[in-house]
């Protein structure tokens, strides 16, 4: 029977796998809804261990919003483990959702959130291991449509033969219309003489909407030298350009409302809610900045009503205020201490995920501490030296880390972390070699400002990705053996000084990672078949250091590659031109082309020394990045002179 549990199949054998507990579902606050009643069912993956996956607050939002509505049911899906894959193939046990344990393949929508492109191999697994065929071409009207979603989504062509649609932005009322268009699809082909109406007419239906991107309904052709010649639709009424969705006033969907509290350990054992969306400061290499504009804030009244309502419904005792800058919002210092106010003699401790160093404040640091351990501070200067910042827009000099990080030791902190990034454009060996002599410098004055000697300093670094819709999508990747040496050259430079060695903790990955991730974030259809290769070899979980292996990918590449004119480096280490098509461009986030071009070009010329600033539109005049024209939108700030008011004691 459609929708009929798996569980009695699959329980026998959960003694024989690793944490069998994140698949038994049964979370408080889950929802298990009559599937019978429903007449549009969704299954909703983070292609992810549970661990990983059951904290994401994009799916837990999707999960709320669509089982909130009468006819529509969502479940949640997560990837297995290669231990509980091996018996699932044995014994012919499909995906299943955790909520009521039903195949992926009988719902009507199975989609997938992206927040890492790495994620990929789990989609295809998750595909098959439903009984889903892996090609979109292959599969019959009575398959799940196979949707992708979130920022690894914003260039879905890597998986666009694997995939029906994509949905680019903010998801919540999106996932509501393509659930009216999916009804109304069924409703009509359930009638007499309906029976036309097949699984191309429900896409078409979704695609002329103009939100919803279909790949089949797109040709592409490449030129001799490799290049895209042009994507074109190949039907009447599809759009050229598809949208991205924009929810505006955040304070009407105030997800999640009943956050999931996991019955495994997961990354994060914390409630969040989500502060702002969006943001403006303009640093050049983050994707997640460009394609969220514009900054649209919650008020200090729905923050505090969505934190109270959180704690009540969840048990938890941290609570984190997310966005991409939350110290940025307009009236956080009033959200700090009436939240430290509300709480304070309480168990419940408040943190920011990470800050600014432009926009802490000791005061702020010590509202949010004020009720709970005092941790570490993160800030993240992102580039070592002050010209790498320059040419990343990130305007945060020498003089104001120093003084930041002066503050917080001063006033009892200890341990304080920076994060870096490796192989931005135009960096140097010495650029690199500057991180360093920053946190040797952070130490120093630790020390000198405290009088302690148990001064620490953590040094985290990641490698630059290149990303589809930010000013560095048209520049070259730093190649892994570049990037190792010069981080080596980095651990050696900050070791030798027996001074600041011991008190300075240094973490980063190597650079082959990287290099696929900037393969999949920047491919075209092409890279499809490398994608394919490298699951039918057994890729799985590439997030993961212990399963990822660079020498598989390199290897499918180069089979799946033979004769295209094309290779890994083609995708990585080249610098696009101009006039180049690249392959989302007919993907739209609102950002004009050519205002991304002109801010490539403004970080070359802050490469060789001019001084060239883009400002945050949120306090200065708009500088036309084409947003909020463009998508219909506006930025959406305080301050609103609200207060939040401690509760009342019953």
């Amino acid at each position: 029977m459609s929708g009929e549990s798996v569980f009695p199949r699959l329980e026998p054998h959960l003694g024989r796998v690793t944490k069998p507990i994140q698949y038994v579902g049964g979370e408080l606050n889950s929802t298990v809804k009559d599937w019978e009643s429903a007449d549009v069912r969704w299954a909703l993956m983070y292609p992810d261990a549970y661990e990983v996956g059951l904290p994401n607050q994009g799916v837990a939002i999707l999960y709320e919003v669509l089982n909130e509505r009468d006819g529509f049911l969502a479940e949640r899906t997560y990837a297995v483990w290669p231990d509980l894959e091996k018996i699932m193939r044995e014994e012919s046990i499909p995906q299943f959702t955790v909520d009521a344990h039903r195949p992926v393949r009988d719902f009507d929508v199975f989609g997938v959130s992206f927040s890492t492109e790495l994620g990929y191999t789990n989609m295809l697994n998750a595909i098959d291991l439903a009984g889903i065929p892996l090609h979109a071409a292959d599969r019959g009207d009575d398959d799940p449509i196979v949707l992708a979603g979130g920022h690894a989504a914003f260039n879905p062509e890597p998986i666009a033969d694997f995939i029906d649609a994509a949905v680019l932005g903010d998801g919540e009322e999106v996932v509501l219309a393509i659930s009216e268009v999916v009804r109304e699809w069924k409703q009509e082909r359930s009638r007499p003489g309906g029976e036309h109406l097949n699984r191309d007419e429900l896409l078409r239906r979704l695609a002329v909407s103009g939100g919803v991107y279909v790949p089949r309904f797109y040709d592409v052709t490449y030129a001799a030298d490799g290049a895209i010649e042009a994507v074109v639709p190949n039907r009447p009424g599809i759009p050229w350009r598809v949208r991205k969705h924009t929810l505006m006033d955040l304070d009407a969907w105030p997800y999640p409302a009943k956050p999931l509290v996991p019955l495994a350990e997961t990354v994060h054992e914390r409630f969040s809610v989500e502060i702002f969306r969006g943001c403006t400061r303009g640093c050049r290499f983050c994707q997640a900045g460009m394609i969220t504009r514009p900054v649209r804030e919650r008020s200090i009244n729905t923050i505090g009503a969505m934190v109270e309502n959180g704690i009540r419904k969840s048990g938890f005792e941290e609570v984190g205020l997310l966005s991409l800058s939350s110290a940025d919002h307009t009236e956080i210092g009033e959200i700090a201490s009436g939240l430290a106010d509300r709480y304070e003699g309480s168990n419940i401790s408040l943190s920011l995920p990470s800050t600014r160093v432009d926009a802490f404040n000791i005061t702020l640091a010590n509202e949010f501490s004020r009720n709970g351990r005092r941790s570490g501070l993160t800030f993240a200067p992102e580039g070592g030296s002050e010209r790498m910042r320059k040419v990343i827009n990130k305007m945060v000099t020498e003089e104001d880390l120093i003084r930041t990080v002066a503050t917080a030791y001063s006033h009892g902190w200890r341990q304080v972390k920076l994060y870096f990034m490796c192989g931005l454009p135009t960096e140097t060996d010495e650029d690199v070699l500057a991180i360093a002599d920053l946190a040797k410098k952070v130490i120093a004055k630790g020390r000198e400002v405290s009088g302690r000697n148990d001064i620490r300093c953590t040094v985290s670094i990641g490698g630059f990705v290149p990303k589809a819709h930010t000013p560095f999508q048209w520049a070259g990747q730093l190649d892994h053996d570049t990037t190792d040496e010069r981080l080596a050259k980095l651990r050696k430079e900050v070791q030798s000084d027996k001074r600041f060695g011991r008190a300075i903790g240094f973490r980063y990955h190597d650079g082959k990672p990287g290099t696929v991730e900037g393969l999949l974030s920047r491919g075209d259809r092409r890279v499809g078949r490398i994608l394919e290769e490298v699951w039918r070899d057994g890729g799985r979980f590439d997030g993961w250091s212990e399963h990822f292996s660079y020498d598989r990918w390199m290897s499918s590449a180069a089979r799946a590659l033979e004769g295209t004119g094309v290779d890994v480096d083609w995708y990585t280490t080249r610098e696009r031109a101009y006039d180049e098509i690249l392959p989302w461009d007919h993907l739209d986030s609102g950002l004009d082309k050519d205002w991304l071009w002109a801010d490539w070009e403004d970080a070359l010329a802050a490469a060789d020394g001019e001084d060239i600033e883009i400002e945050d539109c949120r306090w200065t005049p708009c500088y036309d990045c084409g947003v909020c024209p463009e998508m219909g939108t506006e930025i959406q700030i305080g301050p609103t002179g609200q207060k939040l008011l401690p509760l009342s004691v019953v």
